[in-house]
């Protein structure tokens, strides 16, 4: 009934400049945290950046000064700025959101990702 859908993946050249997009839909009353995971190809998912309810942001030591996350609480929408991409950060990005269901105390979802490809 929770539904996450991710948004503005594509290619893009090393130094340039990307931003997603996920758009939590469904019986929700509260999203109490949004995040977004990558998983490169042969790599484990990672957890990059992530933003609570109060707005408190954390980044990955490898992200941090260039991804930008933010939240639109009335739209329950998370995006991700990233600035200045290396082609380490190639993957598959993924929304995560935590919070409270129309019926259900509790939840958390993943969404299917969009493919961020950073090459010259």
């Amino acid at each position: 009934q929770v539904q996450l859908v991710e948004s503005g993946g594509g290619l893009v050249q090393p130094g340039g400049s990307l931003r997603l997009s996920c758009v939590a839909s469904g019986s929700i009353l509260r999203l109490n945290f949004m995040a977004w995971g990558r998983q490169a190809p042969g790599k484990e998912r990672e957890l990059v950046a992530a933003i609570t309810g109060g707005g408190s942001t954390n980044y990955a030591d490898s992200v941090k000064g260039r991804f930008t996350i933010s939240r639109d609480a009335v739209k329950n929408t998370v995006s991700l700025q990233m600035n200045s991409l290396k082609p380490e950060d190639t993957a598959v990005y993924y929304c995560n959101a935590r919070g409270i269901g129309r019926d259900i105390a509790n939840f958390e979802r993943w969404g299917q990702g969009t493919l961020v490809t950073v090459s010259s």
